[in-house]
């Protein structure tokens, strides 16, 4: 059992919080693709999917860890 004073490298890592953020960091660099993805689509293809330049502009403008 590590006590307070042992470095964090020896520390054991729980395997749920090693899963929680490989998934976590998956998720977060998928939204970042998604948004560059939405960039890139034409005025033609905005209007069918319902949305304005300007919805495009405040989606993208996010930080790729908001939602």
């Amino acid at each position: 059992m590590p006590t307070a004073s042992a470095p964090l490298a020896s520390r054991q890592t729980f395997p749920f919080v090693t899963w929680l953020h490989r998934h976590l960091l998956a998720r977060w660099y998928d939204r970042h693709l998604q948004r560059l993805d939405l960039a890139e689509i034409d005025d033609h293809l905005l209007r069918d999917l319902g949305l304005t330049r300007e919805d495009v502009r405040r989606e993208c403008a996010k930080s790729f860890w908001q939602a």
